[in-house]
């Protein structure tokens, strides 16, 4: 959910004071985009309320957070805060569609000038104190260059594209440097809104850095010029995520370009993990709901357990013998959980207290292989577990319920599956067992 995209008031403004919404189907991140200006009015002095405000709605649900801090706009003079530049900072008025002009309304920084990445480290350090390497947070934009955060100058101080190759792989190595543990995206747009030539040496530079990637054209222009990067997305899916973003769903409507069927398509052709809700939330789904129901079945990873067995009888103690798990697994989804994934079986009493842990570290499903739409390939995998006298606790005779989930090579769930009788942490009931 675009919480604020830009201008405050867009969209947050548009649900109830409040709401997380949890009444969206998939709606699990609130991204938050907005100018430096909004969170460091005077240096040293931050308003990070206006960020930690809506991220604790959606924090407190379980959802995750995103954000992108932007330093150009075009509603806004000072996007980078004015202090910035009476400080020494060089900056270039411009004026909307017409370029560098002396008696601009809008300020752009020299992007690559040494006192604003300068007051910009200090700002992403900070910024880096609350939020780096937290596990609610789902990946930050690196959008300090150019209009709207998108890395483009053509619409506002129009810097050559020759310049920018160079420039921009400072703000990449500012953001790796301040945010060493948190997923990272860049526009497509560094390398050229619509440059389809195949040499994109910025976003090569990113990928190298392990920096994700992120599309701003979906349905901005009507066919075929629904989105210009599907090359790009090919570079990366399988290793870092994709973050697809529509147009402003009003204005894509209104222009003739929107489409539920290119939407779709868009998230299959480019195997994204994350699509954008750009426009006023409930209008959005009541309009496209045939739409937002398909992609939630693709969009991301979508672990499914298709079959699972284990021995009816266990025999457990000093004249215990090793036994075998077997299952098999499918990713359903577009890309690939880019993080570690390990099924466990998870052992319990008739009173829910935990028994055994037995985790598969060796079936790491983060190595699924993805396909079509109802095509995904199945993985199958045997593990042996034994509950010996080396184990511990000591067993006592009896049946235990058997649950199954995905997460840490501990055992630890991370993962929500498709299942039923979840013990409200993230196991899910597959059977029984008995201990002899």
């Amino acid at each position: 959910m675009h919480y604020y995209s830009n201008i405050p008031r867009n969209y947050g403004s548009t649900i109830e004071p409040g709401d997380a919404m949890a009444w969206f189907p998939g709606c699990s991140v609130c991204y938050l985009r907005i100018p430096w200006a909004y969170l460091e009015p005077e240096e040293g002095v931050y308003n990070w309320s206006a960020l930690d405000t809506p991220a604790q709605r959606w924090i407190e649900r379980g959802g995750q957070i995103a954000f992108c801090i932007t330093c150009s706009e075009n509603w806004l003079e000072y996007a980078t805060p004015k202090w910035v530049f009476d400080a020494g900072a060089k900056g270039i008025r411009w004026t909307w569609g017409k370029g560098p002009c002396a008696d601009g309304k809008l300020v752009d920084p020299d992007f690559a000038d040494p006192v604003f990445l300068e007051k910009l480290e200090k700002f992403l350090k900070a910024f880096a104190r609350r939020y780096d390497g937290r596990p609610e947070v789902a990946f930050m934009d690196i959008g300090t260059y150019g209009l709207w955060g998108e890395g483009h100058t053509l619409m506002s101080s129009k810097v050559p594209q020759e310049r920018m190759n160079v420039d921009v792989k400072k703000h990449i190595d500012l953001h790796v440097k301040c945010f060493p543990r948190t997923t990272l995206v860049i526009s497509d747009d560094v390398s050229g809104p619509t440059n389809k030539s195949g040499n994109y040496p910025l976003l090569d530079y990113a990928r190298e850095k392990g920096v994700g990637w992120r599309d701003d054209s979906i349905l901005v222009a009507n066919p075929p010029n629904s989105w210009y990067h599907a090359d790009q997305a090919e570079r990366y899916w399988r290793t870092l995520p994709v973050v697809l973003e529509h147009e402003h769903y009003l204005g894509s409507v209104q222009r003739g370009a929107w489409s539920q069927d290119l939407l779709v398509k868009s998230v299959e052709e480019m195997h994204a993990s994350y699509m954008s809700i750009h426009g006023p939330a409930k209008k959005l789904l009541d309009e496209n709901r045939d739409a937002i129901d398909k992609i939630n079945l693709r969009l991301g990873y979508r672990f499914q357990l298709r079959e699972a067995s284990w021995p009816e009888v266990v025999h457990v103690g000093p004249d215990a013998r090793p036994f075998t798990v077997n299952w098999t697994w499918a990713n359903a989804g577009v890309a690939p959980c880019y993080a570690d994934a390990f099924p466990c079986l998870t052992v319990k009493d008739g009173k829910g207290r935990i028994m055994a842990v037995l985790a598969d570290e060796k079936f790491n499903l983060r190595e699924l292989k993805v396909g079509a739409p109802g095509k995904a390939p199945p993985a199958a995998h045997a593990f042996e577990c034994s509950l010996g006298r080396w184990s511990a606790p000591t067993f006592r005779p009896g049946a235990f319920d058997v649950y199954v989930s995905v997460g840490k090579v501990d055992g630890t769930p991370v993962y929500e599956l498709p299942l039923p009788d979840s013990d409200g942490h993230r196991r899910y009931k597959i059977g029984t067992i008995l201990f002899k």
